[in-house]
């Protein structure tokens, strides 16, 4: 119910609509089925005795109501007016369902817009504890299951709404009879219930092993060629299929709860009102038109309610996905990057790391670490795997913060400029290039509407891509395949490079761009740089010997500090461990 009330509460008004619509509908089907009364009496001419029965004062009451109006109770005018109320009933239905509808849609879209909103807003270090593949599942079947819970939750109070109504014609036609109906039916109901906890149960377990399973297969996938390529791909399949074991499991108990409650609930209530219907004839004596009405009214009332039950145990089953869905929205918002809103920096001078020291939990990264990079300048950055390189990068676009010290762009603190502007001025090229199956001019544009073909010709020239993508059979309209796998690995690269440099940016970040590549199209990499030199601000993180001739500045990071290498034309030194006597902080 909390699951309802949260998403009534996020669309009011259309729940009070979808709401007011329903009852109204619940109204008019009630007052057709009153007027069964007096049709039942005129045919079987049995007219009920008495003027405290109940029947003789719902009945009165309709033919005071048809007097009014001037029409007389015949049964051609009662069996008309019930066609209206059937019609009524249906344009209400109609339009509660189609508010539904609406709602539904919303619900999934809305929820989908939520969580994307919040992980792009998210700082760097929440996406490092998160598995991608639990939040594409949180964005594919989670909305959708979410969506579907609020879809059966409406449902179920459409159908309590309609069991209420026909509560209230029943009580007006036999308050008695209605009661003893109605009290049994209910404790049935809720001696039922248990099975509606176990499905909720059920369905939770099924979102737990709906995300470890995706999450678990995306990873695997993505590690699928190497795999292959050894073998060794059954490896992942005893995990996976453990996992889809147990959620098939998740999902028979489900089934299992679902069925025993329609079961349950059709051998019950079915005996309640037999033996209702052998009372009522037997016992109480009541008009054969009476108790036609009461097994009516009341058969549907039961139905309704058993109804209700099972579709508010399919929401209960659903409604797990939406609470899952809903902490992820607020692990990421409360990750939330802080931007602090101030000046715009020009990156004139230089950019600095001013004694700053950064770790991970208790693994200390950078102590007391400071460098200089000059504005127009091609810096490279070497040391050991792990020693804190692409930290650097990353504490110099803001990705991260420093635990002590600052990170300067010229005279002003990074931590009080407008982030959002200095990340638009810097083009970063990582070492695993992510190429889109889509065209070269989509790759390089990633859908910016501000950027034209001459944009992006332009940037494939200076990234020393043109000449190949020239003699592509569409050029930049080629497709560049599944993760880019229509071009080489150096073709990639400078794809990656075009679009970091298509928005003509101040500084060019290179994550290990040439790890991957052969001596020949390094050295095509290594003159693209140098032929940016001066143009922009370049910093390069690299083992390999071409970079690191190419740059004008090398730094070394070894032992959580940063060591200015004044040769940066020997490549002797990026394999060598550096002397104490060699290094000068910059």
């Amino acid at each position: 119910m909390r699951f309802l009330i949260t998403i009534i509460r996020k669309y009011p008004r259309r729940s009070a609509l979808t709401l007011i619509c329903l009852l109204l509908a619940s109204i008019a089907e009630g007052i057709g089925l009153l007027m069964l009364l007096p049709v039942l009496s005129v045919a079987t001419d049995d007219q009920p005795q008495g003027t405290g029965s109940h029947l003789f004062g719902a009945q009165q009451i309709l033919t005071q109501a048809l007097s009014v109006v001037g029409l007389k109770p015949t049964v051609g005018t009662l069996l008309t007016l019930i066609i209206l109320c059937i019609t009524v009933k249906a344009a209400f239905s109609l339009l509660a369902k189609t508010q539904v509808g609406y709602t539904v849609t919303h619900v999934a879209t809305d929820l989908r817009l939520t969580l994307l909103r919040t992980l792009l807003a998210a700082r760097w270090e929440y996406y490092v504890r998160q598995p991608i593949g639990g939040l594409a599942n949180a964005v594919g079947t989670e909305a959708m299951r979410a969506s579907m819970a609020y879809f059966e939750g409406a449902k179920a109070i459409t159908l309590l709404i309609e069991a209420i109504v026909y509560a209230g014609v029943a009580f007006a036609v036999a308050k008695m009879a209605t009661f003893a109906f109605l009290v049994p039916g209910i404790l049935i109901l809720y001696g039922l219930s248990y099975l509606v906890r176990k499905a909720h149960r059920a369905g939770t377990r099924q979102t737990k092993l709906l995300k470890s399973l995706v999450a678990g297969l995306t990873d695997s996938l993505q590690s699928i060629k190497p795999l292959k390529a050894m073998a060794r791909e059954e490896l992942i399949g005893p995990s996976l299929q453990s996992s889809t074991k147990r959620l098939n499991r998740a999902f028979q108990r489900e089934v299992l709860s679902t069925e025993l409650l329609s079961s349950s609930q059709d051998l019950t209530l079915a005996l309640v009102v037999v033996v209702g219907l052998y009372v009522a004839l037997s016992q109480w004596k009541m008009p054969l038109n009476v108790v036609m009405v009461m097994v009516i009214l009341l058969a549907r009332m039961l139905t309704f309610l058993a109804k209700m039950q099972r579709q508010y145990q399919k929401a209960r089953t659903l409604e797990s996905a939406f609470w899952s869905l809903q902490a992820a929205i607020d692990g990421a918002s409360g990750d939330r990057e802080t931007e602090s809103g101030g000046p715009s920096p020009n990156l004139e001078k230089a950019l600095r790391l001013d004694k700053v020291s950064f770790g991970y939990e208790k693994y200390s990264v950078l102590r007391d670490a400071s460098l200089t990079i000059p504005a127009g300048s091609f810096t490279v950055i070497i040391g050991p795997s792990g020693a804190g390189k692409t930290t650097v990068a990353d504490l110099l676009t803001g990705l991260l913060r420093p635990q002590q010290g600052r990170v300067w762009i010229d005279g002003l603190p990074l931590d009080g400029v407008d982030l959002r502007q200095w990340r638009r001025m810097i083009g970063y090229v990582p070492q695993e290039p992510f190429l889109l199956h889509d065209t070269i001019l989509r790759n390089v544009t990633l859908g910016d509407p501000e950027l034209k073909e001459a944009d992006v010709e332009a940037a494939l020239r200076a990234a020393g891509a043109w000449d190949f993508v020239a003699v592509q059979p569409f050029g930049i309209h080629s497709s560049v395949g599944e993760r880019g796998t229509a071009l080489s690995g150096g073709q990639r690269q400078r794809i990656a490079i075009a679009r970091a440099l298509v928005h003509r940016p101040k500084l060019l970040i290179l994550d290990e761009v040439t790890s991957a590549l052969d001596q020949e199209n390094t050295a095509t990499i290594c003159r693209t740089l140098r032929g940016l030199r001066g143009r922009l601000t370049i910093l390069a993180i690299s083992h390999d010997a071409a970079v690191v001739e190419s740059g004008d500045r090398v730094y070394r990071i070894y032992n959580g500090e940063a060591s200015l290498v004044t040769n940066g034309h020997d490549p002797d030194f990026v394999h060598s461990e550096p002397a104490e006597q060699s290094k000068s902080k910059g």
